[in-house]
C-alpha cells in the first residue's frame, strides 16, 4: 500500500523531514514513516497570516494550520520547527501572481509555490538538518528508473493526483523527494488519520490559491499594485470596441458572464490584450486551439526519450488544466521554446496556465515535464497549411 521511501540503510537510522502544512495529508505522511520507524522531523511553513481569516475552511499554511501540525507532531511524536516563509513566498508566489495577472495570463500558484518554495528552499533546510529524504503528502508517486534515477508518476487515484503541479520538480529534487501517498485513496488516507488518532482526520482540504481568503482575487492584486485595474476597451475579434471595462484583471480567457455588453449571440473572452488594455471577445468556436508555444520548459524524460524527442515531433499526452484527462499531443522542439500540437484541441487556453507531458493517457502514468503556456493560436489559424521550413531550427532544450 505504501511506497517504500527506497533510501539506503536501515529506517530508524534514515531522517527524513517531512513538509507538514496542518492539512491529513501532510499529518497521515509523518504518522506512516514515523510508524516505519524512520527519524521524522516535522517541518511547517507560515507562508502568510490573515489574523482571523486563517480559520476558514480550506485555508493553509496559516495559524490553525500550525497549530494543528504542531498538535499532530506532538500526537506522533516527532521533533516539529515553524519556518518564517512570509517574506519569500510573497516574492516567489504572491507577487508573481499579481504580475501575472496584469500581464493578461492566467497563473497557477500551486506551481510556483512547489517550485520555488517547498522543492527549492524547503529541500535546502531539510538537508541542512542532515536529512536523506524529504517527504510531502502530494498525491503522486516517485519510482525508481532502469538507469537509476528517480521518476515523476501519476498517483493511483486519479481523482486526486497532484502530478499536474509538481512538473516543474527537477530529477536531482525527484533524487530527495518522496511521495508515500502516491499509492494511497483519499478515503485510505482518511482512514488512517483515524487510526492514528490525528485531530486532522476530517479537516477540509485546502484551497488552489490559499492566500486569498476572501476569494477575491482581484482585492490581492489591487492591493499589491496599485493602478493595475486600467480601464479599457472591450473589442470584438475585428478590433471594433463593443463597451469599456474596468480593468483586464478582472477578465479571464473563457469567460462570458459579466462582460457587460449587449450582443445578438453569446461571446466569450478569447484573448487579453495587457499592452492595449483590452478585452477581445469572439463566438465560443475562437476558443478552441490547436497549436501553443511554451516557456520555462522542464523536461524530466530519461535518455532515450530525450534522443527521440531530438529526431523531431514526439507523440506524448498533455494536460492543460489540472482538472482533465491527458490528451494526445505532439511537441516539437522550435529555437529556443517548445512547440505543442493538441490532436483534439482545447477550448480557452490562456498564456500563464501549465502545458504538463506524460508518456500515456490514464492510469498511472510518467511526467515528462511541462512548461507554461507563452501564446496560444486559435485552431482556424492552426488548420492553415504551413511551410515546416519557415519554422524555427530545432536545438536541444
Amino acid at each position: 500500500m505504501l511506497n517504500s521511501l527506497d533510501c539506503p540503510g536501515r529506517p530508524q537510522d534514515t531522517r527524513v523531514v517531512v513538509a507538514m502544512s496542518g492539512g491529513v495529508d501532510s499529518s497521515v505522511t509523518a504518522a506512516l514513516l514515523k510508524e516505519e520507524g524512520y527519524d521524522v522531523v516535522g517541518v511547517t511553513l507560515q507562508l502568510y497570516d490573515h489574523g482571523a481569516a486563517v480559520h476558514r475552511k480550506g485555508a493553509c499554511c496559516a495559524g490553525q494550520d500550525i497549530h494543528d501540525a504542531r498538535e499532530v507532531a506532538a500526537r506522533i511524536g516527532i521533533p516539529h520547527y515553524v519556518l518564517d516563509y512570509e517574506s519569500r513566498f510573497k516574492e516567489a508566489v504572491i507577487d508573481a501572481f499579481a504580475d501575472s495577472y496584469v500581464a493578461g495570463e492566467t497563473p497557477v500558484p500551486c506551481i510556483a509555490c512547489n517550485q520555488s518554495v517547498k522543492f527549492h528552499d524547503l529541500l535546502a533546510t531539510a538537508r541542512d538538518l542532515g536529512a536523506q529524504a524529504m517527504a510531502t503528502g502530494h498525491y503522486v508517486a516517485s519510482r525508481r528508473l532502469p538507469d537509476g534515477s528517480r521518476g515523476l508518476f501519476r498517483a493511483r487515484d486519479e481523482d486526486r493526483d497532484q502530478s499536474y503541479f509538481l512538473f516543474a520538480t527537477t530529477r536531482e529534487q525527484l533524487d530527495f523527494v518522496r511521495f508515500p501517498l502516491g499509492d494511497l485513496t483519499k478515503s485510505q488516507t482518511r482512514d488512517l488519520a483515524r487510526r492514528f488518532g490525528l485531530s486532522v482526520a476530517e479537516k477540509h482540504d485546502s484551497q488552489d490559491i490559499c492566500f486569498v481568503p476572501s476569494g477575491r482575487y482581484t482585492e490581492v492584486i489591487e492591493r499589491l499594485k496599485p493602478g493595475a485595474a486600467e480601464p479599457g476597451d472591450i473589442v470584438d475579434m475585428a478590433g471594433k470596441v463593443l463597451g469599456h471595462h474596468n480593468g483586464i484583471i478582472h477578465f479571464t480567457v473563457g469567460q462570458r458572464k459579466g462582460l457587460g455588453i449587449a450582443a445578438g449571440a453569446p461571446l466569450y473572452v478569447v484573448a487579453l490584450d495587457a499592452t492595449q488594455r483590452r478585452v477581445v471577445v469572439g463566438p465560443r468556436d475562437a476558443l478552441r486551439t490547436r497549436r501553443m508555444l511554451l516557456r520555462d520548459v522542464n523536461w524530466i524524460g530519461d535518455a532515450a526519450i530525450d534522443r527521440a524527442f531530438d529526431q523531431g515531433r514526439f507523440d506524448v499526452f498533455v494536460k492543460v488544466r489540472s482538472t482533465r484527462a491527458p490528451q494526445p499531443a505532439w511537441l516539437r522542439r522550435a529555437g529556443d521554446t517548445i512547440e505543442v500540437e493538441l490532436v483534439d484541441g482545447e477550448d480557452g487556453v490562456s498564456p500563464g496556465q501549465a502545458c504538463v507531458f506524460y508518456d500515456a493517457p490514464d492510469g498511472q502514468a510518467r511526467v515528462l515535464g511541462g512548461g507554461f503556456i507563452r501564446s496560444a493560436v486559435a485552431a482556424a489559424e492552426a488548420a492553415r497549411p504551413r511551410d515546416d521550413a519557415t519554422m524555427p531550427a530545432m536545438s536541444r532544450g
